[in-house]
């Protein structure tokens, strides 16, 4: 070690390894090394910004909680959640997007038909669709999490006003493949910007923006779990969002309606609609098998 330098660098770390290092382990170590150093090589780092990098991972850290990931917010932003999540979606199934940073487990049960909306202020939507295998077939009892923003575009977790588990479910879906809630329609809105990630968006001139979006987290047993968002086609933010995170397979229609009638009998506020527009959102989830 004591005749190492910038040339040599590099392999005495790779080296330096032993020999029960877990071999994935080792070539993904081996590739993040080779990859920083030659960073550090090209850009001539400084003392200076290297330190600058260190101060905003203490920053996230510092900021983190667990209603509040800024290292996951730090992924999305820099573009690598989307990165990894179009590397392995599969072109027969619904591609995958950003987790973010407030998902939250716990969730409480709610019935196909079920309420989310409950008090919060903001137009009416009915959700629906079916969860599907790649072959077509319906699957019984799959597992929706669902979770989005309130009309001010903050999730439960992020406002003192909201209720802790508020516009957040699960449901599982029926017998034939069905799913079918109420909420509110989800307003964009910007990452959280009084953090690291403020600061790296603002050095570089970028906008925070999110379009509005449903997250979902679909999983059935014999099937991969897919992580995901659904936009409305016409959100201002589609083409702008700071995240990376909209894909053309996730665009989906709101449909204003005012005929209640037309809607399932088992939706539970379905009179309450009765004197009120909505819209409506249809939405299938195509599962990819784990023999795939």
């Amino acid at each position: 070690m004591r005749t190492v330098s910038t040339d040599t660098i590099t392999q005495s770390f790779i080296d330096y390894m032993g020999e029960d290092t877990d071999e994935r382990t080792r070539v993904v170590l081996c590739s993040l090394v080779k990859h920083l150093h030659n960073f550090a090589r090209e850009t001539e780092l400084t003392h200076d910004e290297w330190r600058k990098g260190l101060e905003l991972l203490f920053a996230a850290g510092s900021i983190s909680s667990p209603e509040r990931n800024e290292f996951v917010l730090f992924s999305d932003v820099l573009g690598m959640s989307s990165l990894v999540d179009m590397m392995h979606s599969s072109a027969e199934a619904t591609p995958s997007s950003v987790l973010g940073p407030f998902h939250v487990l716990g969730a409480p049960e709610l019935a196909v038909g079920g309420d989310m909306r409950g008090d919060n202020d903001g137009e009416a939507v009915v959700v629906s669709g079916k969860v599907l295998s790649t072959d077509g077939s319906m699957i019984k009892g799959a597992t929706l999490e669902i979770w989005q923003t309130a009309e001010n575009g903050l999730y439960s977790g992020q406002d003192a006003a909201q209720p802790e588990y508020n516009l957040r479910a699960r449901m599982k879906s029926a017998t034939d493949g069905r799913y079918l809630f109420s909420t509110v329609r989800p307003a964009p809105y910007t990452v959280p910007e009084d953090g690291p990630v403020g600061e790296l968006l603002r050095a570089t001139g970028r906008q925070p923006w999110r379009p509005s979006h449903l997250h979902f987290i679909v999983s059935a047993p014999g099937h991969k779990t897919l992580v995901t968002e659904v936009f409305p086609s016409d959100d201002p933010y589609l083409d702008k969002d700071a995240v990376f995170g909209v894909r053309e397979r996730l665009i989906m229609e709101y449909k204003p309606d005012t005929n209640h009638e037309n809607l399932p009998d088992e939706l539970a506020i379905k009179s309450k609609l009765a004197d009120e527009s909505f819209f409506t959102v249809n939405f299938d989830f195509i599962l990819k098998t784990t023999s795939n």
